[in-house]
């Protein structure tokens, strides 16, 4: 499948084999039971490796997994606010909160206008003031309040610990 002329081999343990046309490469790798192939094709003469290729994909697979494995998901969840909301029904929607961040998670404020609401936009800005103020000790404002559309949104992010 290689079809360049000269080739910069190297073998299997990184030794350099040196510049040669692609037949005697591939019979080279022929007789070690072993893969040509092409790691760097962009070069000037482009690079090719001896190696086992199915080895090679199972190590990469390998190693992607292993990453994955490591990666951490981050979601994003939402507390909805109105600008009437009481006392304690702030508290809680304030406690749920902090119950996100702190298992990791980030969190979506939203105060949703309804009506002549949306003409006093500045009652929902000093709310979610004081929403970031409350849940400080855990979270910290990623994206700071903003009005689209009749919605005002802010997103709070966890501490790292």
């Amino acid at each position: 499948m290689i079809r360049d002329n000269e080739l910069r081999v190297i073998s299997g343990d990184g030794e350099m084999l040196g510049i040669m046309d692609a037949r005697a490469a591939q019979k080279i790798a022929n007789e070690r039971g072993l893969d040509l192939v092409k790691v760097s094709p962009n070069a000037k003469p482009p690079v090719c490796k001896i190696m086992d290729f199915g080895k090679y994909k199972f190590e990469l697979a390998k190693r992607e997994r292993e990453n994955r494995k490591n990666q951490k998901v981050v979601n994003i969840k939402e507390v909805q606010l109105s600008p009437s909301i009481d006392t304690n029904d702030f508290n809680t929607k304030a406690k749920q909160a902090m119950k996100f961040l702190k298992s990791g998670d980030k969190v979506r404020v939203k105060v949703r206008f309804r009506g002549r609401e949306l003409s006093h936009s500045e009652i929902g800005k000093a709310l979610l003031d004081k929403f970031a103020e409350t849940v400080k000790e855990v979270g910290t404002v990623e994206k700071q309040a903003k009005l689209e559309g009749r919605n005002m949104i802010m997103f709070i992010s966890p501490i790292a610990q």
